[in-house]
């Protein structure tokens, strides 16, 4: 941007000069041309040592200082068409390129221009014609015009694009409702929610991978499995609340209430375990899952002030880490209460009762698949295509 508006302040240089030059007014014509030869050098010092900030400064001070010298050579604000608004580009340039602290410095300077140019009323009389007069003032209101708009609309361009990447930054790490609340400046958010389930991944035997892989071959395949187990959380709508290592979360139900959330993480956790089949089916190095899941009540909330996040919390989230915990490779154990919402839907088979460290007996099942189930290894496949 800053190279474009250089070149494009240049390009008006020489009919602007050669005008004064045909009128007789050499000395006024000089300055113009002067910014050619000290603007170029000025873009390949920078194209040389990239210091941007110092292209800024001398580019700005260019835009600022010439235009008096040719309000001097001409007689002042009349005779020299205003020319002296030239120099308002330079407070612009500054703003855009450096800054409000810079802008304000450069306005400052532009201000103290204007006022030195009041003072410098030399001449009464130049050899420009009237209508030239009158034309130059049209073309200098209208190109500064024209500059300046096109300096702010880069910058409204250039923040755009960046409030568009922070808000996809934002929607990485929290949900977008809890997002929405959080840029409106809502202190404390917390809410309740009656119904929920909760989905806790982890990997089995990911300790002799780490000893076998490099790390960089053991965090690719992680980032394989956790980039597909998004993929398939947000078609059935269920919201990642993080991984911790290998470990994933989810809960459906939160922070939109809905009412076939235990149908939407059933769904999920099939088609991580079909993921995990598929990838065993083409010979290609797996990774093995135990998956627990359960339901009831939770609270949700963003904790922190800094690299906050939003979390849920509630004894059914401390079984759910449970039934995954207490669970087998590849797979998915769920409490009763999950069960009942499940079993008119699903195929479960009972586990029987074990003992769950924190919570005693309880008794728990398998979820071996839904019941008409459509193509379930489609949808994995579309998944891993994208």
């Amino acid at each position: 941007m800053l190279v474009v508006f250089a070149l494009a302040v240049l390009a008006s240089v020489p009919p602007w000069a050669g005008v004064y030059y045909t009128f007789g007014e050499s000395v006024a014509a000089i300055f113009p041309l002067v910014s050619v030869p000290l603007t170029l050098a000025n873009l390949a010092a920078f194209a040389r040592t990239h210091n941007f900030e110092r292209a800024r400064q001398i580019e700005s001070l260019i835009i600022l200082t010439l235009p008096l010298g040719v309000h001097t050579a001409l007689g002042g604000f009349q005779l020299s068409s205003g020319v002296v608004l030239w120099s308002v580009l330079a407070p612009f340039c500054a703003l855009v390129f450096g800054g409000i602290r810079a802008g304000i410095r450069w306005l400052v300077a532009f201000a103290a221009v204007v006022v030195l140019a009041a003072l410098v009323q030399p001449r009464e009389a130049n050899g420009l014609p009237a209508w030239i007069v009158t034309a130059f003032f049209a073309a200098n209101i209208a190109t500064i015009s024209g500059v300046a708009f096109a300096l702010l609309a880069g910058y409204a361009r250039q923040l755009a694009m960046e409030r568009a990447r922070s808000e996809r930054l934002l929607l990485n790490v929290l949900p977008a409702p809890i997002a929405t609340r959080l840029r409106e400046r809502e202190e404390v958010i917390a809410d309740a929610y009656g119904e929920a389930t909760m989905i806790f991944a982890d990997v089995v035997n990911s300790t002799p991978l780490t000893a076998e892989l490099t790390p960089r071959d053991m965090v690719a395949l992680l980032d394989e499995y956790v980039s597909l187990f998004d993929g398939l959380a947000d078609r059935q709508g269920v919201e990642k609340i993080r991984t911790i290592g290998d470990n994933w979360m989810g809960v459906a139900g939160v922070p939109q209430p809905r009412r076939d959330h235990a149908d939407a993480v059933a769904r999920l956790a099939l088609g991580m375990l079909e993921y995990v089949a598929e990838r065993k089916r083409s010979g290609r190095r797996c990774l093995d899952f135990r998956v627990g899941i359960n339901s009831g009540a939770v609270i949700g909330g963003v904790i922190g002030r800094r690299k906050f996040v939003f979390d849920i919390w509630g004894d059914p989230v401390n079984t759910a880490a449970r039934m995954e915990s207490h669970g087998e490779p590849g797979k998915i154990q769920m409490t009763e209460a999950t069960y009942e919402l499940l079993k008119d839907r699903f195929v479960c088979e009972p586990r029987g009762t074990i003992d769950v460290k924190g919570k005693g007996p309880m008794r728990t099942w398998w979820l071996l698949s839904e019941r008409d189930q459509p193509d379930r290894d489609a949808e994995v496949k579309t998944a891993v295509a994208t």
